[in-house]
């Protein structure tokens, strides 16, 4: 009887696998609801359909995804963040997976040294031959072999011209009663402390805690003026009228001009910010193979064109720069001259921890 009970089960069974096989087509693939199941990180042919991008906001136009999407059938997956601690602390905890992310190149250096980046196949990006010579073999990745420039610019001062009717010079002129409760300011803190320590008379890449701590005590004093801190879009409280100046990136100025012309831009007497974002790898990628296609992408000329069209940072891409209209060309321009006197922020090694202390007495001191 047990025999006979488990041949008739074997036989059950069969048969009611064989019914799901030819009736269950209406569900094929899915999870019997109708639904994808969630794919693992196996890479299978799904999963490398897929592309996590980790990028600041504002920087890379929905018409350049949605192109790369049609043209390579991947899916882009897209968060954004508002500053380089932010992405870094994200990325430092363990990658969630994400295949791209964009730090400036103080924070590269620091990623490189700490083991957080994949080598890039240089292979797979001709395009990297687009770039100019001046943006690549920087000191944060002399051979470039894990990141590759994406945009480039300053940190300024904007200036509403009808609601000022003194002239601005710098940071110390921010200090005046006048713009009480009416500035908005990028939440970097190397832009910032380092603008307080060059008025100070100090370096802006400084590793003396005693100067950082001055710098920070400075900063406290501006923090009446600060109306907001905001690294997202600060050009929106410069075009509505809410503030009258603010220390924002070039191309959050050059926005608000648009839609302001009373905005001017001014480059700060006592420090002018530089900073180069770029496109890296972080390590443990799922989808490395992708994310070196997308970097190949950008660097097309027509594509990096695009993305100056839309967001008017400078571009390190030579030829995508001849296919811009001149006004664009020139709102890009960063003069010779402030190059020259310009400084990029570079890596403070454990300064780095100071700084950060430094930023957060005075954030909690705006609260």
């Amino acid at each position: 009887m047990k025999k006979t009970f488990s041949i008739l089960l074997v036989m059950v069974l069969s048969l009611g696998m064989l019914l799901a096989g030819c009736g269950g087509s209406d569900n094929a693939g899915t999870n019997g609801n109708g639904e994808a199941p969630e794919q693992e990180s196996s890479g299978n042919q799904e999963e490398e359909k897929v592309l996590n991008v980790f990028n600041w906001s504002e920087y890379l136009p929905q018409e350049v995804i949605d192109q790369f999407e049609q043209e390579t059938g991947i899916k882009v997956n897209y968060d954004t963040y508002s500053s380089n601690e932010e992405m870094f602390a994200k990325l430092q905890a363990g990658n969630a997976g994400y295949d791209i992310a964009v730090p400036s190149l103080y924070f590269v250096e620091v990623m490189v040294k700490e083991g957080m980046l994949e080598k890039i196949n240089k292979d797979n990006i001709p395009n990297l031959k687009n770039i100019g010579d001046e943006f690549l073999g920087r000191d944060a990745d002399p051979n470039n072999d894990y990141s590759v420039p994406y945009m480039w610019g300053k940190d300024i001062i904007a200036v509403n011209k009808e609601l000022v009717d003194f002239e601005v010079k710098g940071y110390k002129d921010l200090f005046n009663p006048a713009f009480e409760n009416s500035l908005v300011v990028i939440d970097e803190p190397r832009t910032l402390l380092g603008g307080m320590l060059e008025m100070l008379g100090y370096d802006a890449n400084s590793t003396n805690e005693d100067e950082i701590r001055e710098a920070g005590e400075k900063l406290k004093e501006l923090l009446p003026n600060i109306k907001a801190f905001d690294s997202d879009s600060p050009k929106t409280m410069l075009v509505s009228n809410e503030v009258k100046a603010g220390v924002v990136y070039g191309a959050e100025a050059a926005l608000a001009m648009r839609e302001n012309p009373a905005i001017e831009i001014v480059y700060p007497e006592e420090f002018v910010s530089l900073w180069q974002d770029n496109l890296v790898i972080p390590k443990g990628a799922p989808h490395k193979e992708n994310a070196e296609k997308f970097i190949n992408f950008i660097l097309r000329p027509d594509i990096s064109a695009k993305i100056s069209m839309e967001y008017p940072y400078g571009n390190p891409n030579v030829e995508a720069l001849k296919e811009l209209p001149e006004d664009i060309r020139y709102s890009i321009t960063v003069p010779a001259d402030v190059v020259e006197r310009g400084k990029f922020i570079k890596d403070v090694g454990e300064a780095t921890v100071i700084y950060d202390r430094v930023w957060t007495e005075v954030k909690n001191s705006a609260q």
